[in-house]
């Protein structure tokens, strides 16, 4: 199935007796085929009599060689799966297999993409990135300090330099422009932290999708904000440069290298919030985030320090 989609991603007309030949099938195997690309994938395709099937738009899927020919330095090995549960899923079967890290996970599509909080990601095929990047630590808790902030960070100036503008950050691992999320970051530890560890780094981007009913909170892509499609390819290795570029300055100068970097791209910074914490709600003004990087906020006068993947930072309507 994916082969003939592959024929078709040119988003030309293609008769239903070429692809048959190419694919060494007769012409109603390709059109069963073609209406399981349309269900399965949910893709468009054009079917004209006398022309053939056209896909609806073309269609540029992930190649680990462009992305390698786009970023030389980020000389990891990088696996594309066409379709899987999730990226981070994969990833820590992959660590489990004995994978050397570093190495890349990315996926066409995800059937059980995740984000923080147990909360589904909406993962359409080809049209989003779904990158899970795996990192071995070495016997360092200040490599770890963080460091979502700092892969935020990261995704930020990606988006930007490709020409998305308005992007900023939200405690802890949301990429928003204005108040819709374009990006999310899902990190996940394996392993002693005060000796040998591993760290999946899962980062989702909207890209090129302009409609889908499975979020539950506002959202945005690349694509609605710039009225542009994106190159996939090219996003992945922006992205990798800017990761290894942040990792790098963390890595020598811990948090506090990128501290203030981080607090000025933070959209809500001096906001009211509410800080969501399981039945508790805190109410408070954001007045920043520590060297760790733990939230800051004002509660009743009194600065108080919060941290932990399962807290929800929420604006409140008198912000």
């Amino acid at each position: 199935m994916l082969t003939l989609l592959k024929l078709l991603k040119d988003g030309r007309f293609h008769s239903g007796q070429a692809l048959g030949a190419a694919l060494g099938v007769s012409r109603s195997a390709v059109w069963k085929q073609l209406q399981h690309l349309e269900a399965e994938l949910g893709l468009s395709i054009h079917k004209v009599r006398g022309r053939g099937y056209q896909l609806a738009a073309p269609l540029t899927l992930l190649d680990p060689a462009v992305i390698g020919q786009l970023a030389p330095s980020c000389d990891w090995p990088v696996l594309v799966f066409d379709s899987i549960d999730s990226t981070n899923a994969e990833a820590l079967r992959a660590i489990d297999r004995g994978q050397a890290a570093p190495f890349l996970v990315l996926a066409e599509r995800q059937t059980a993409g995740r984000g923080r909080r147990g909360r589904k990601w909406a993962s359409p095929f080809a049209e989003n990135i779904y990158y899970s990047l795996v990192l071995r630590i070495d016997g360092g808790m200040r490599q770890l300090e963080g460091l979502s902030l700092v892969v935020g960070l990261a995704v930020m100036q990606a988006l930007r330099e490709l020409g998305v503008s308005g992007v900023g950050l939200k405690w802890p691992n949301d990429v928003l422009v204005g108040q819709k999320k374009i990006a999310g970051i899902l990190l996940e530890l394996v392993g002693d932290p005060a000796d040998v560890c591993h760290v999946v780094l899962g980062v989702g981007i909207n890209v090129n999708m302009q409609m889908t009913d499975e979020v539950d909170q506002q959202w945005t892509s690349m694509r609605l904000e710039s009225g542009r499609v994106f190159d996939r390819n090219h996003l992945v290795a922006e992205l990798g440069t800017m990761l290894q570029r942040y990792l790098a300055r963390h890595q020598a100068g811990g948090f506090s290298a990128v501290h203030a970097e981080w607090e000025q791209n933070h959209l809500w910074q001096g906001h009211a919030v509410s800080l969501i914490a399981g039945v508790n709600q805190i109410d408070g003004e954001v007045l920043g985030i520590d060297t760790q990087g733990a939230l800051r906020l004002r509660v009743a006068g009194v600065e108080k320090i919060f941290s932990g993947g399962e807290l929800s930072l929420r604006l409140r309507n008198d912000s």
